[in-house]
């Protein structure tokens, strides 16, 4: 068994290799470098460049070293027949993200809910001005009264949905297909977004990215909101319609900004959002691939597929998930 690894941002993939040498002790396994030709029976890989994928028609699988998938289909859009066809490509599945994404989401909400972002601002302020910031205790928004909205209740969505719930806030979900999850309100369909959108006071974006969800994040959408509303993204920098956030942000329909993820990462030095205190910018880390179990995840599914069983994580290219 041959399989090849390629992983851009990582200078030394050691610790990978020997992870997969551990859990497939027979398998070759090899890092793949531009001109690499040589044959290989699985791919596992993240944001791999097109060249990767030439003359490969005889892989078993493609395995993506993360939860989202719409990087590689993208690929296919620009290039077409880049991607061996017939391939199946299978995602990550919960290996620590739900957790880690949960506890992000977590942060957030109670961050804007007990307002702990407007005393930042008061602090800032005294920072800047020399002067002495007002010394005032903020009443907190009532939790009862603190409806957050989850957009996407696949794996990471309906924890993190479940997680609010349990916390004790309103929580509705807004899914593609109808989902039932313990103590959510939950929508399916595009014809219920506004309905779940109405009045929210916190919307947590968790939808695959896909040519249908991207631009999804935009001025129609936050009018639906509750005026002062806040916004946080987990999922794609495609979903959010820049200019619309700004403009929501300066004219008071929302009252802060979340982002984890970015159309261009990293986020350019003089985009506007480094300068705009109501928007906390994080690298694309609410839901970090963690390498042992990811490892033994796909070990296991490969050890699987060579005994010919069936495996979870296979994604549907036509629905981009």
């Amino acid at each position: 068994m041959k399989i090849l690894f390629y992983k851009p941002e990582i200078a030394d993939a050691s610790h990978w290799l020997a992870l997969f040498a551990r859990e497939l002790p027979s398998a070759e396994i090899r890092v793949w470098a531009p001109g690499d030709t040589h044959a290989a029976d699985y791919a596992v890989l993240w944001r791999p460049p097109p060249e990767l994928f030439a003359g490969r028609e005889h892989l078993r699988a493609i395995f993506l070293l993360g939860a989202g998938v719409d990087a590689l289909l993208a690929l296919e859009r620009r290039r077409p027949g880049t991607l061996p066809p017939g391939v199946p490509i299978v995602r990550l599945e919960d290996t620590g993200m739900a957790d880690q994404m949960t506890e992000y989401a977590l942060h957030a909400a109670l961050r804007y809910q007990r307002r702990f972002d407007e005393y930042d601002l008061a602090q800032r302020a005294c920072t800047v001005s020399g002067a002495g910031a007002p010394w005032q205790a903020l009443e907190p928004h009532p939790r009862a009264s603190f409806p957050i909205g989850v957009l996407g209740l696949g794996a990471l969505g309906a924890h993190v949905a479940s997680a609010l719930a349990a916390f004790g806030f309103p929580v509705r979900g807004y899914s593609r297909s109808a989902k039932t999850i313990k103590g959510v309100a939950t929508f399916a369909g595009r014809d219920t977004l506004p309905a779940f959108l109405d009045g929210l006071k916190l919307l947590v974006n968790l939808l695959p990215s896909t040519p249908e969800t991207d631009g999804i994040l935009n001025r129609e959408t936050f009018s639906h909101l509750a005026r002062g509303a806040y916004l946080v993204n987990l999922a794609r920098g495609t979903h959010l319609v820049e200019p619309d956030l700004i403009e929501a942000l300066d004219n008071g329909r929302l009252a802060a900004a979340t982002l984890d993820v970015f159309a261009q990462e990293p986020l350019a030095q003089d985009h506007p959002f480094w300068r705009m205190p109501r928007v906390t910018i994080t690298p694309h880390i609410s839901a970090l691939t963690l390498p042992e179990p990811a490892a033994v995840q796909i070990a296991r599914k490969i050890e699987a597929l060579a005994r010919g069983e069936a495996i979870g994580g296979i994604v549907d290219p036509q629905r981009g998930y």
